[in-house]
């Protein structure tokens, strides 16, 4: 039998488009309260009311980007007093950017990656568990990839943050071991949003990696967000792994008869008028 979310107070980071958003509004459906965390403030604020209308959901909106940790500090230690007792915290905030071989790859972004992925998520982590142990109750849902259990050609960086957030899902279970916390990791394969955009600054590269099969939605990984939050209390979904149907591995992707084996290197797809 499923918990009710009814009021819960649910802080998603990167809340402003793809898995967050979506989130975001089935957390609304569920009665929550949110907070939305994102650099975009003005998506943030349409996201708000947008929810506001359709579900009568209160939300808090913070313009925050994760990796600057004492901007993490001062916005998460300050919260409004009917917003301070974090239940859920969705660590979704994170980004790839290229597909560069380690000899060829840029350090700048090796470092966004990094301060992001990991870093980031640590910060927000921090703020709020202290909170979480004290009231002996709250839910962490991180948000990892495939490419936190395999590696693939030039995913190096980025698939070393997600394999990172795996050790730090797996390490929190332990820490907070005898707790009521439960920690949960959501690994998605491809899912098509705006994050091979921004991986390549490039529309048409993102158009033509999904093309020729059918991808995961961000609706998808948000549906198994909720699961997890929605488990009887003595449940605690470790980790869940998705994939589309035609997807076998990070490096294995159906498309009709032929088979793209590096996520480098996506087909070339003429754009539609």
């Amino acid at each position: 039998m499923s918990i009710s979310l009814l009021n819960k107070v649910v802080l998603i980071t990167g809340a402003s488009s793809g898995i967050g958003r979506a989130s975001a509004v089935e957390f609304a459906k569920q009665g929550a309260k949110l907070i939305l965390v994102a650099r975009r403030k003005n998506r943030l604020d349409g996201l708000a009311k947008e929810l506001k209308s359709q579900y009568e959901t209160e939300s808090l909106t913070i313009q925050l980007d994760v990796s600057d940790k004492d901007a993490v500090e001062s916005q998460l230690n300050n919260l409004p007093v009917e917003w301070k007792d974090v239940d859920i915290l969705v660590n979704n905030a994170g980004l790839a950017l290229t597909t560069d071989k380690i000899q060829e790859g840029n350090i700048d972004n090796w470092d966004i990656m990094i301060d992001t992925n990991i870093k980031g998520l640590l910060y927000v982590t921090r703020q709020l568990i202290t909170g979480m142990v004290n009231r002996n109750s709250g839910h962490i849902i991180n948000i990892g990839s495939i490419a936190g259990q395999e590696a693939y050609p030039c995913g190096n960086v980025y698939a070393a943050t997600k394999h990172a957030v795996r050790a730090i899902n797996q390490s929190l279970r332990m820490d907070l071991l005898g707790s009521a916390i439960r920690i949960s990791e959501i690994a998605p394969g491809a899912v098509e949003t705006e994050f091979s955009e921004v991986r390549w600054n490039d529309k048409d590269k993102a158009d033509a990696f999904y093309s020729d099969f059918s991808p995961l939605v961000a609706e998808d990984i948000a549906d198994a967000v909720i699961y997890c939050a929605t488990r009887p209390l003595h449940v605690d979904v470790a980790q869940i792994t998705l994939y589309p149907t035609a997807q076998a591995s990070a490096t294995q992707l159906h498309r009709g008869k032929s088979l793209i084996q590096n996520i480098a290197n996506p087909p070339t797809l003429a754009r539609k008028e």
